[in-house]
């Protein structure tokens, strides 16, 4: 269970040696960092593992520092530890995409458990990592055009505002639709964005 690190993101030095004493003795692999910005510095250089990331820090709050891995695409599984009456503010971190929150002074049994759910959460992302990558696969066979075709189908865009875009014809972009689902095997429309989601077609779209 103890394969992936965990992260120890925390201002107060009390809870950084307390909950790491905890974990260290349990035999988990831990990195600890007293502030958001300390832990930004070196996340790009981390393997992935579990974060356990107090909500309220002078600087960064933990809402940032979540909102900061999101904007760099970093997938690592967030535990919020909050104080008490930090209730709401935990909510929004889970919305934000956090996968649990635990508030403090917090049982071992609560921790493993969070612990626990982060790793799961780890094995289901390198499984989809496999299928990310068997669908960028099937993409590879497609021309600029229709991967250009395929990025207005993944935003939910019409043939007749893709054709806009492109400066080409509705028919031409029907044309090329067929030629891709043709080439990636599909019957509908649904199969289709399936295939484009898993292989993270339009996920750094930026809009204008």
């Amino acid at each position: 269970m103890n394969d992936y690190p965990i992260y120890l993101v925390d201002d107060d030095d009390s809870v950084r040696r307390s909950v790491g004493f905890m974990l260290r003795t349990s035999g988990f692999t831990l990195q600890v960092f007293e502030s958001g910005l300390a832990f930004l510095h070196e996340v790009g250089k981390l393997d992935p593992g579990c974060v356990l990331l107090d909500i309220r820090m002078p600087g960064m709050d933990g809402l940032d520092v979540q909102q900061e891995l999101n904007n760099r695409g970093v997938l690592f599984p967030v535990v919020i530890m909050t104080g008490h009456g930090d209730v709401e503010l935990a909510v929004k971190a889970m919305k934000g995409g956090a996968l649990d929150f635990i508030e403090k002074p917090f049982e071992k049994v609560v921790l493993t458990a969070a612990i626990k759910e982060c790793y799961h959460r780890l094995e289901d992302a390198s499984h989809r990592h496999s299928k990310r990558d068997e669908a960028k696969l099937r993409l590879n066979g497609l021309t600029p055009r229709e991967h250009d075709v395929l990025a207005g189908l993944v935003e939910g865009y019409p043939n007749k505002t893709i054709g806009y875009d492109l400066g080409i014809s509705p028919r031409t972009v029907e044309i090329h639709r067929a030629n891709l689902m043709n080439k990636l095997e599909v019957q509908s429309l649904s199969d289709l964005l399936r295939i484009a989601f898993a292989a993270g077609v339009g996920e750094n779209r930026q809009t204008h």
